[in-house]
């Protein structure tokens, strides 16, 4: 079994190395890579919908990606504690129509020894904003890095 650090339990600087390796990873489009960050068992409440397993997380985020057009994240840790992180993010995205929104939302994280995610619970609520309201373009640069989220 290979491991995925930082491993838990987490300090504020090794909780901030996961939200942010998640931030970067999920900024990649690519569900495969993605995945990799799971237990190949690893059970997930995204909205109203669950998934089990790495072969259905794939199938979702090629699903999402598919819809959620020039996807752009960004990630905040909210607070931590031995193997669980919680967080908040939003990301930005256009529709097929063009339509652009910003979608706020927290996240639930817990992990195995070995430092991949076991659980993730995600709720998220999305708001319609125009193209020129936009403030998330594309991977955060070094130069942002660890700085928070507006709230609205």
């Amino acid at each position: 079994m290979s491991t995925r650090p930082p491993l838990p339990p987490f300090t504020e600087e090794t909780a901030r190395q996961k939200v942010q390796a998640a931030e970067d990873a999920w900024n990649t489009r690519d569900p495969e890579r993605v995945a990799l960050a799971y237990t190949e068992d690893s059970v997930w409440r995204n909205r109203s919908e669950f998934l089990t397993g790495r072969e259905e997380i794939v199938a979702f985020l090629r699903r999402k990606w598919e819809r959620e057009r020039d996807y752009a994240l960004r990630k905040d840790l909210w607070t931590f504690g031995g193997d669980r992180i919680a967080v908040r993010f939003q990301y930005e995205w256009h529709d097929a129509e063009g339509r652009w929104w910003r979608s706020y939302g927290n996240e639930l994280w817990e992990f195995t020894a070995d430092g991949l995610m076991s659980r993730r619970e995600a709720s998220i609520n999305d708001v319609p904003i125009e193209e020129s309201e936009r403030r998330i373009r594309g991977p955060r640069p070094e130069s942002e890095r660890g700085a928070g989220l507006p709230l609205a």
